[in-house]
C-alpha cells in the first residue's frame, strides 16, 4: 500500500481557484465517500480549511490523475494541475505533521488547523474511510503537534486570522479603532477570533451578525457588542466604518448591490471590507463602488509575514521533532511504501514540486 498526500494551498493556489474545492465540514464524509470510490483508494481522509484543501489517501495504484480527483470535487472540468502538489510515502507523513503542528498555516504556529485536521480524521474514521494505516498517521500527527506546543515556543503569541483581520483595521484608520462602527458577520470560530480581538483593541461599538441571531447575542453580549439579525445586516451597513465578514455560506452573502444600495446613506464615509472566508463572501465586483475598499484572505499575507519572523526561529526544532516521529511511525508501516506507478514507467517528480500542465501525469497513468 502506497501513503500519499495530493492537495493545494494558499502557497500555490489563489483564493478564486481554493474557494472551488472548498468543501464544508458537514460535506466530508460525503465527499471522501465519492473521492475514495473514483480514485480507487482504500483509505482516505479529505482535509479543507480556508487555506488549503488536501486528500491523504491509500492505494496500491490511483486511478486516473490526481487533478482528475480535484476536479470530480469541484464538479468541474477546470484543470487544477497548475497549482497542485503531491507528496507520497515519508514526504507526505511529513507534511501532514508539519501541517497539523501549524508549521505549514499562513500564520506560523496557529492552533485552529490542529483542530481541524482533528475534525477530518475523525470524520473520515466514524465513516470508515480510514484504516490501519491513516489511523496510525493521523493519531501520530495529533500527538506531534501536542509534542510541538509543549516543548517549542512556536505557538507563542501567534495570531489567528482573525486577528490579523483586526489588525489590518488597526492600520486602515491609524491604531484608532475606539470612534470606529465594526460589523461582524459570523459567529463562528473566526467570527469570535475577530470580536476578541476588536475588544482588546478598544473597539467601542462592535456589531455581531449571524444566522443564528442568538449566537450573535450571546457572543455580542460577552464583549459588550450589540447583535444585529442577519436579514438586516445589509442595512447595518450604512452604520459601520469596517466589516470582517467569515461565514461558511457556500453562496455570496454580500452583492455588489447590496453595498451600492447603502453607498448615499453613508455620505462619502470610506467602507472598508475585509473577507476572511472560503469560500468569499464578499462580491469582488464592490470593489467597482467609489469609497469601497475591499481586502481578502490572501491580502492578509504582508501582515502575517511581519508577525512570525520572532517564531521562525523555533521552526529548527519543530522540523526535529517531526523528523523523528515521521521516522518513526515509517518503521511501523509494514511494508515500506513502494511507488505509486506501473512497471517501466517514468520516474516520479520531486515529493516537493508543484505539478504543473506541462509536466503533469496524463490521464491514463499515474506515474
Amino acid at each position: 500500500m502506497n501513503i500519499f498526500v495530493a492537495g493545494l494551498s494558499y502557497k500555490t493556489t489563489p483564493v478564486e481557484v481554493r474557494e472551488q474545492l472548498a468543501v464544508h465540514r458537514s460535506r466530508l464524509t460525503c465527499s471522501g465517500c465519492r473521492l475514495k470510490l473514483a480514485g480507487n483508494l482504500s483509505e482516505i481522509v479529505l482535509l479543507s480549511t480556508c487555506n488549503r484543501v488536501e486528500i491523504y489517501g491509500v492505494t496500491p495504484r490511483l486511478n486516473g490523475t490526481v487533478n482528475a480527483l480535484f476536479q470530480q470535487l469541484s464538479g468541474s472540468d477546470f484543470d487544477f494541475s497548475p497549482y497542485l502538489y503531491f507528496k507520497e510515502g515519508e514526504a507526505a507523513v511529513s507534511h501532514l505533521f508539519s501541517v497539523a503542528s501549524g508549521l505549514d498555516s499562513m500564520v506560523l504556529g496557529e492552533t485552529e488547523i490542529t483542530g481541524q485536521v482533528k475534525h477530518a480524521y475523525l470524520a473520515a474514521q466514524a465513516a470508515k474511510l480510514t484504516g490501519k494505516t491513516l489511523n496510525r498517521i493521523f493519531q501520530s500527527a495529533l500527538q506531534t503537534a501536542k509534542e510541538i506546543r509543549t516543548r517549542t515556543a512556536i505557538g507563542r503569541g501567534a495570531t489567528s486570522v482573525g486577528s490579523v483581520a483586526v489588525e489590518l483595521a488597526e492600520r486602515i484608520f491609524d491604531r484608532d479603532l475606539s470612534e470606529k462602527v465594526v460589523m461582524i458577520i459570523g459567529a463562528g470560530k473566526m467570527g469570535e477570533a475577530c470580536v476578541r480581538h476588536l475588544a482588546k483593541r478598544g473597539a467601542r461599538t462592535v456589531l455581531v451578525s449571524n444566522r443564528s441571531l442568538e449566537r450573535a447575542q450571546h457572543l455580542a453580549s460577552e464583549f459588550g457588542g450589540r447583535a444585529v439579525s442577519f436579514d438586516e445586516c445589509r442595512q447595518a451597513l450604512a452604520l459601520a466604518d469596517i466589516v470582517v465578514s467569515s461565514t461558511g455560506s457556500p453562496q455570496l452573502v454580500l452583492h455588489r448591490e447590496d453595498v451600492a444600495a447603502v453607498l448615499s446613506a453613508r455620505r462619502n464615509r470610506p467602507l472598508f471590507l475585509v473577507d476572511i472566508a472560503v469560500p468569499r463572501d464578499i462580491d469582488p465586483a464592490v470593489q467597482e463602488l467609489n469609497n469601497v475598499f475591499l481586502y481578502d484572505i490572501d491580502d492578509l499575507e504582508t501582515i502575517v509575514r511581519e508577525n512570525t519572523k520572532g517564531r521562525a526561529q523555533e521552526l529548527s526544532q519543530c522540523q526535529t521533532i517531526i523528523a523523528g516521529r515521521t521516522a518513526a511511525v515509517m518503521a511501523k508501516i509494514n511494508p515500506a511504501p513502494e511507488k505509486i506507478r506501473p512497471a517501466g514507467a517514468r520516474s516520479f517528480y520531486p515529493v516537493e514540486a508543484v505539478l504543473n500542465p506541462a509536466g503533469f501525469p496524463s490521464q491514463t497513468q499515474f506515474a
